[in-house]
């Protein structure tokens, strides 16, 4: 069992750092609202402190989930930052879901400085979050990685390292192209069903069964029909991913229309009041 801390008790950290905890690992824990980080030592035990910088202090591994660039460096970079009391040895791991860029610049001070960084974001969402079943995607190198690593699995099922820093924030990207095109397609499809007449819920239980199914399909086909868009992942989020992404593909020449056509989809979604609905509200552009 390992000492560590946790940065950001967000809808993600919160249930990520209780699941360490649960495991057996000494947690301490920092939210930039305070009150929160008390509420989970009320409810899980561990200690909760006033800055990143005394949570690292001491730790053999700091976690972070926040919300953007700019919130990590502040909470590594920082006066009060992680990395200015973190020691030889130790390890920092990136839930976040950043830049590969940032990941390459922490992981560059990080090494100066003498620990290691790995940029580990996460895909499952907040149900994966709650059930310790996430999938994490790393980037960094294999001798941390492999230190870190049974602590992650605290609340992921499967984890691997994918290449040098940067590589898992590239993969995470890789998974949000690969969503936003899935569930624009598995919206029209409903779309279409309904303005055909036909059972949305009977033809969903049969083309499930066949190569259009998928993990969105049958987990928010049905809702989707519904009209219900209050599972957790917002359009505000995916937004902010999808800038990340297509930021990185004007870098590295990548030609991404669908993906540029879904984020302004996303952008009508904001527009109709639905910036803290979940993702699968693309289909509420479609049948207004």
């Amino acid at each position: 069992m390992a000492k560590v801390a946790f940065l950001g008790l967000g809808v993600m950290g919160y249930p990520m750092a209780r699941h360490l905890k649960a495991k057996g690992h000494e947690v301490t824990v920092y939210n930039r609202t305070a009150a929160k980080a008390e509420k989970w030592v009320s409810e899980n035990g561990g200690r909760a402190v006033g800055t990143p910088r005394e949570a690292a202090e001491g730790q053999e591994i700091v976690f972070a989930c926040v919300g953007n660039d700019d919130d990590l460096r502040q909470v590594t970079l920082g006066p009060d930052g992680a990395f200015q009391s973190m020691g030889k040895g130790s390890i920092f791991v990136d839930h976040t879901t950043a830049s590969a860029e940032v990941a390459r610049e922490l992981h560059a001070a990080a090494t100066e400085k003498g620990f290691a960084f790995i940029d580990a974001p996460v895909s499952g969402g907040q149900a994966g979050a709650e059930n310790g079943v996430l999938t994490v995607m790393c980037g960094g190198d294999a001798e941390a990685y492999a230190k870190a690593e049974p602590a992650i699995m605290s609340f992921a099922r499967a984890s691997r390292l994918m290449g040098e820093a940067g590589a898992g924030q590239l993969t995470k990207m890789i998974n949000q192209i690969c969503i936003a095109g899935l569930v624009q397609g598995l919206a029209e499809g409903i779309h279409f069903g309904k303005k055909a007449g036909l059972d949305i819920e009977a033809v969903l239980d049969v083309i499930s069964k066949g190569a259009a199914g998928s993990w969105q399909m049958e987990n928010r086909g049905k809702t989707m029909n519904q009209g219900k868009f209050d599972f957790g992942f917002a359009v505000d989020w995916m937004r902010k991913d999808l800038s990340i992404v297509l930021d990185e593909a004007r870098k590295n020449g990548a030609s991404l229309p669908v993906t540029a056509l879904v984020d302004q989809f996303y952008a009508d979604v904001q527009k109709m009041g639905g910036r803290r609905w979940d993702t699968s509200s693309l289909i509420a552009r479609l049948d207004k």
